[in-house]
């Protein structure tokens, strides 16, 4: 893509225009590319001025204490947990299995995901590197000091991902979903094996909309999982999602369509003795036609609870046609939009922790379908 210091944009048009899937945007794909390597080149230039400044080998021992300190940081946390496990399923059907270890003489933990369903023929892989991305995420969590994220947190774990599962396909098997659904799962099927926390709406609710002219994605918040001494959170994105929205004046300024109304979805939260936070409701109205995608989980499956509190509200996706005929929709699904058709996604609510006063059962199990496992917490 890049030579000799030039970007070969004549070769990159070429091989994104004769190709047996075309891109529908060139120019806007052109200047992705084009912002990509301009944000690497500028980190090799700052990374090149540091070692001018203070010497290679004094820049390299000091990422080698950050990655030492981080080592060192997970281990304090890895001393207090127990050993666990976890069964948690998704809405197709596939199941995430994993045991955690802690070797406590050594400060270790195994994290073992024996037992997992085999790699599928849908989208829904994650390769191994996002696998171990979604465990390194959770660890970090654990550690109070502030410290960036970095490969020394991984140090003191040994993750064992069997070949050929869901979490460690083998070529050539689809794994789009992987990294924005799958990784979700993860990493509450690790905060339930280790009793941290009950499960967030584990799906980034990725939507898609566009035609020959306009594209465009987004991701929905939904609600936070409850724990020992704290609430969940309304309306944010969880774990590994990370991302903004696109402000309601520049969506309607850009693209053909109204949105019509984003609010908290009141009353979708796990109950307990600590509440999981509230989904969302957002409606986008369409006034040209276009075609529109939702791939998201936890719309059979629900968010679990934990130690007693209740599982949050499932997700709801469909679509209010112009004549007000509702048409549901799947967790993941592709629609014609028409002009004056609404497309309505609900967001799950997170778990809850524990029990309340007026619950009257439960105590000490999870709560979901997917949840197989009694904690003592």
């Amino acid at each position: 893509m890049v030579a000799e210091g030039n970007f070969r944009e004549d070769a990159v048009r070429e091989i994104l225009t004769n190709h047996a899937y075309p891109a529908r945007n060139i120019p806007q794909n052109l200047a992705d590319f084009k912002a990509q390597i301009a944000a690497n080149h500028r980190g090799v230039t700052e990374l090149l001025n540091m070692v001018a400044n203070y010497g290679l080998e004094t820049v390299q021992a000091y990422m080698q204490y950050v990655q030492d300190n981080a080592e060192l940081a997970v281990k304090g946390a890895i001393a207090s947990l127990q050993d666990g496990q976890f069964s948690y399923a998704m809405d197709n059907g596939a199941e995430i299995n994993l045991k955690v270890t802690i070797e406590r003489d050594k400060l270790r933990a195994v994290i073992d995901f024996t037992g997992t369903s085999p790699q599928q023929t849908s989208n829904f892989n994650a390769p191994a590197a996002v696998t171990q991305a979604a465990v390194l995420y959770v660890f970090r969590t654990l550690v109070d000091n502030a410290i960036p994220l970095n490969a020394g947190c991984l140090k003191p774990i040994d993750i064992i991902i069997p070949e050929g599962c869901m979490l460690n396909p083998t070529y050539p098997a689809a794994v789009v979903a992987g990294n924005v659904e799958t990784s979700q799962t993860i990493v509450d099927a690790l905060y339930g094996a280790l009793g941290i926390m009950a499960a967030s709406q584990g799906t980034m609710n990725n939507f898609t909309f566009g035609n020959d002219r306009y594209q465009y994605y987004e991701t929905i918040c939904g609600g936070s999982g409850a724990g020992n001494g704290f609430n969940g959170t309304d309306a944010v994105q969880t774990h590994m999602t990370n991302s903004l929205l696109t402000d309601p004046e520049v969506l309607e300024s850009r693209y053909p369509v109204i949105l019509e109304s984003f609010t908290i979805r009141e009353g979708s939260q796990g109950k307990g003795k600590y509440f999981g936070g509230n989904g969302v409701v957002r409606k986008v109205r369409f006034l040209s036609s276009m075609t529109a995608g939702i791939l998201s989980t936890h719309r059979v499956v629900p968010p679990f609870g934990l130690n007693g509190g209740e599982a949050g509200e499932l997700g709801n996706n469909y679509v209010i046609r112009q004549d007000q005929t509702i048409e549901v929709l799947g967790s993941t699904a592709t629609v014609a939009m028409q002009p004056g058709d609404t497309f309505v996604i609900e967001t799950p609510g997170g778990g809850g922790w524990g029990v309340d006063a007026s619950q009257k059962s439960g105590v000490g199990t999870f709560h979901g379908t997917s949840v197989q496992k009694s904690f003592e917490c």
